[in-house]
């Protein structure tokens, strides 16, 4: 059954392909790769679907089911793409060039295929796509090109990056997954707990980006964030029973819940005690906390995500900035740096013990860490430090320690606010 293209303008019918394509291009490509065993070819035969939908559906109206028209159309292409091989391996061998005995069988295996149920495809791509063997950067766009839908021009966008370099990344991951012929498949065991810290550190750092720019004239990203969480999301649906990945969804929406209140009508930063509670989202705090018990319940309270989910609902609980449990968070954070020792974690622990204990006592954490290679580069360090001098009188120090930081930021925002610091307070 087809909506009628006489209801529908063209221009509403390639609004409605546009919209049809960002929800299904994922499991189009996910199934696809199961049946063709190749992400490249299995994105090229989404790809061809698409083309062919964006011609036809304009004069027939768009499927009521345009997922499966999709999937239907570019399993079509394959059996064509294959049986072409087919043919054209027989034509070789008439005329005396040497063809591997077991192509032919391959293909014909993978023809036979075509009409397999997708079942966990989404959960064996997220998988595939976030491989330890690719380079961190590599997982990233490829995550964002064949999970979240992005083009390669809007992953360069979002981490001010170039184009061609963006592209070079997606087609180096692809290549190195081929070449390694890393399977398509959910590893199981060991290996599982292993990929899957790879696959939640992707997500992560896909939303850090979003939700602190690293660089550029915006401190928030949100598109990024929007695509972590939704991956996020989809993860939580396909691995019910994972305590971590309820953990870092909780973890992402309650973040997320504050980015109204985070920027200014200028949009510059809002620190989080100055903060218009009134504009967080409380959907994504309720969503939330809900992900966070869950991941409680399946005995993940002290795992990494599930400790910082904690951190954030303390904040998120508080309906004011003085109703905030500082004690109870510099807790956690001492919880979560001996489970995950780091600076940049105890740099945040002494940030909770200022506002439990006092400026003085935290300056004592700071400086106890501030000469870690770690942090040498680190520019909040350098705004913490400064915060704290300020706050203990000690106003020339906390000047240069600001100037520090706007140095070292290369996020234009951050740069502007961190030199207002310094000058309100030389």
């Amino acid at each position: 059954m087809l909506v009628s293209s006489a209801t529908m303008s063209e221009s509403e019918t390639h609004r409605a392909i546009t919209s049809v394509w960002k929800i299904e291009q994922a499991r189009l490509i996910a199934g696809l790769t199961r049946m063709v065993r190749d992400i490249s070819l299995a994105e090229e035969l989404a790809q061809d679907a698409l083309v062919i939908a964006l011609r036809k559906w304009p004069e027939t109206g768009v499927p009521t089911n345009p997922g499966a028209w999709l999937m239907q159309t570019a399993k079509r292409r394959a059996i064509d793409y294959f049986r072409h091989r087919k043919m054209a391996a027989t034509k070789l061998e008439e005329v005396g060039r040497i063809i591997e005995d077991d192509a032919p069988d391959h293909e014909a295996d993978i023809i036979e295929n075509l009409d397999d149920d997708v079942g966990d495809d989404l959960l064996r791509l997220i998988f595939t796509s976030c491989h330890p063997i690719l380079p961190a950067e590599s997982r990233v766009a490829l995550t964002l090109r064949l999970l979240g839908g992005l083009t390669t021009e809007e992953i360069a966008r979002a981490f001010l990056a170039a184009e061609p370099t963006i592209g070079q990344r997606i087609v180096r991951a692809k290549k190195a997954i081929a070449d390694a012929g890393i399977p398509f498949e959910v590893p199981v065991g060991a290996e599982r707990e292993e990929r899957l810290g790879s696959v939640l550190g992707v997500l992560y750092l896909i939303f850090n980006e979003g939700y602190s720019a690293t660089s550029g004239d915006d401190l928030i990203r949100p598109q990024l964030c929007e695509e972590a969480m939704r991956l996020g999301r989809t993860l939580a649906r396909l691995s019910p029973d994972d305590a971590e990945v309820h953990a870092l969804v909780a973890l992402m929406e309650i973040q997320a819940s504050r980015t109204a209140a985070r920027t200014d009508s200028r949009g510059e930063p809002v620190l989080l005690l100055d903060q218009d509670r009134s504009r967080w989202d409380q959907l994504l705090i309720r969503r939330g906390l809900a992900a966070l018990d869950r991941a409680i319940a399946l005995g993940g309270e002290n795992a990494p995500y599930a400790l910082q989910a904690a951190i954030a609902a303390c904040h998120a609980r508080a309906r004011r900035g003085a109703d905030t449990d500082w004690a109870r968070i510099a807790a956690l954070y001492a919880t979560l740096a001996r489970v995950t020792p780091s600076p940049v974690i105890e740099l945040n622990r002494a940030v909770a013990v200022s506002m439990a204990e006092g400026p003085a006592a935290a300056l004592v954490l700071i400086d106890a860490i501030k000469d870690d290679p770690t942090l040498r580069n680190y520019h909040l360090l350098y705004g913490v430090r400064g915060d704290l001098l300020g706050k203990l009188g000690r106003h020339t120090e906390a000047m240069l320690e600001f100037r520090r930081a706007a140095e070292l930021t290369r996020n234009e925002r951050e740069k502007t606010y961190l030199l207002g610091r310094a000058e309100k307070i030389a």
